[in-house]
């Protein structure tokens, strides 16, 4: 959960579970990238330091990271690289993707790409191009979701009319939160759009699936993971 409010409600990220591993060679170099899902610059930079430990014998370590829905922590590192050659074009890589709607909104993602040298140098121009690269083509293959930020809403109903509320809320194209099972009843969470018009809709449409049984009760917001549209 995001801790702090943000002029965004949106914004696309990796998807939760392990890191995105791609391999890049130019000019018998290789770029080894690496990303992971951070929303904190400690997670961010924990990456950097297991990396550093796993491929001990590597030139460079270079990273960038981007954190919260309004991007407002963005750091790079060339890591001994000339200077702009290497974190602000793996930043810029990060920034500017793009989702399939056309906008760039990526956000908490950390990424390092680790270089072994081949003997051939690439020069400034050929630098900027290999870290840009190497970011671009492992976020090609990076699972990507829509983080999205929603009131939630919750409602009692007794045990036994749960499981089929649940299924009618989902079929009406609600987002679940979770359900949890009490002593006398269960209560469902359901995450709606945080805005007035989106909670009124919601709270209209469970009294239709209950028939004015249940009503829904509006809490606070939670950052929700959705598959991108």
């Amino acid at each position: 959960m995001q801790e702090q409010e943000s002029r965004a409600t949106s914004y696309t990220t990796l998807a939760a579970g392990r890191d995105v591993r791609n391999e890049l060679q130019v000019k018998r170099s290789r770029f080894i990238t690496v990303l992971r899902r951070a929303g904190t610059e400690d997670i961010a930079r924990d990456l950097v330091a297991g990396l550093r430990r796993e491929f001990h014998d590597a030139r460079h370590h270079c990273s960038a990271f981007v954190i919260g829905p309004d991007r407002t922590v963005q750091r790079s590192s060339d890591d001994g690289e000339p200077a702009g050659t290497a974190g602000i074009p793996m930043l810029e890589a990060l920034l500017k993707r793009e989702t399939a709607t056309g906008v760039a909104d990526l956000s908490d993602v950390s990424a390092v790409v680790v270089r072994y040298f081949g003997g051939v140098l690439l020069g400034a121009g050929g630098l900027v191009r290999a870290y840009s690269e190497s970011i671009s083509t492992a976020l090609d293959v990076a699972p990507l979701v829509r983080r999205s930020r929603r009131r939630i809403c919750s409602t009692a109903v007794p045990h036994a009319a749960a499981g089929r509320l649940e299924n009618d809320l989902r079929a009406a194209g609600m987002v679940m939160a979770d359900t949890s099972y009490q002593d006398r009843r269960a209560v469902l969470r359901i995450a709606v759009a945080d805005n007035a018009a989106a909670i009124a809709a919601a709270a209209d449409r469970l009294l239709q699936l209950t028939a004015g049984a249940a009503e829904l009760t509006p809490d606070g917001t939670e950052w929700i993971d959705e598959p991108l549209d």
